[in-house]
């Protein structure tokens, strides 16, 4: 069994207090390109690590299990998650600003995100009683450069605050819906509501539901220093985006490595993949 949970992180007030320079947030860090792990990987050699580890089994249902349990080894499981800013605005105009892990993008013709909400019945999330209402919203991503911004919009304020002033963030006007987007976002989308999809908590007793909202994009917007001439590409340099991982922690992307995907027709016709005799070899067997 694990000895340290990823919750169980050190102190957060120690670490900020502590005078290392090596603890210090380093601004623009470079994002370096590595070799990825096993350069001469070929086909069958399957994966480099874990095949001989013991798996604990969980029931997600069993009795006497919080459901707390579930949503902390899934947030800590299921990571990095991109972050979706929604700004949303109710028929009378009252704007609600808040941040989603529980979001995706799903596909691209048409561009369609998925937004899932989890909560009690008799208090749905302004953002889900806006979409019900006007079934419009813009989705914002989340770079290093406003992180603590985005954080500060996920405080449980009560019906009425403004998360855009708690935050520190500034509108920007939208051109296909109501909602305003977030200035300080590198790439942001208008969008509409296509559908959503209502599921029951497996605790009745609970009084929870869920919802799955799809979003279809209406318009982009993409900061000029960051999208290329044809507007088909994000500079990952100046989108730096943010990811959350389980508890309070966050993910920045400093790291990269490429791994390109092959076609089946040259992947059969190279010369020492190996792949065609290990086609053979398996229909032999």
């Amino acid at each position: 069994m694990a000895t340290k949970p990823a919750s169980q992180q050190p102190d957060y007030s120690a670490v900020q207090a502590k005078a290392a320079p090596s603890l210090d947030w380093t601004p623009q860090r470079p994002v370096t390109v590595t070799k990825h792990a096993k350069p001469d990987w070929k086909y069958g050699d399957g994966a480099t690590d874990s095949l001989h580890k013991p798996h604990v089994e969980i029931d997600p249902f069993a009795p006497g299990r919080p459901m707390l349990h579930n949503y902390t080894l899934l947030i800590s499981g299921i990571a990095p998650r991109p972050i979706g800013l929604l700004s949303t605005a109710s028929k009378t105009g009252a704007e609600n600003l808040a941040p989603f892990s529980y979001f995706q993008l799903v596909d691209h013709d048409p561009p369609v995100f998925v937004v899932g909400f989890s909560g009690r019945v008799a208090r749905p999330k302004d953002t889900l009683r806006n979409l019900a209402e006007t079934r419009e919203c813009t989705i914002n991503t989340v770079s290093e450069h406003m992180v603590e911004a985005v954080n500060a919009a996920s405080l449980d304020a009560p019906r009425g605050v403004s998360e855009w002033a708690v935050a520190g963030l500034h509108r920007a006007p939208s051109a296909t819906v109501r909602p305003a987007r977030v200035r300080e976002s590198v790439f942001s989308i208008e969008g509409r509501v296509l559908k959503t999809v209502d599921y029951e908590a497996s605790r009745p007793s609970v009084a929870a539901h869920g919802r799955l909202a799809l979003i279809e994009a209406t318009r982009f917007w993409v900061r000029e220093d960051a999208v290329d001439e044809k507007g088909s590409e994000i500079d990952l340099e100046v989108l730096r985006p943010v990811g959350q991982l389980g508890g309070a922690s966050y993910a920045r992307v400093t790291e990269t490595f490429e791994l390109p995907r092959t076609k089946w027709k040259t992947a059969t016709e190279s010369v020492g993949s190996g792949l065609r005799e290990l086609v053979a070899g398996s229909e032999n067997k």
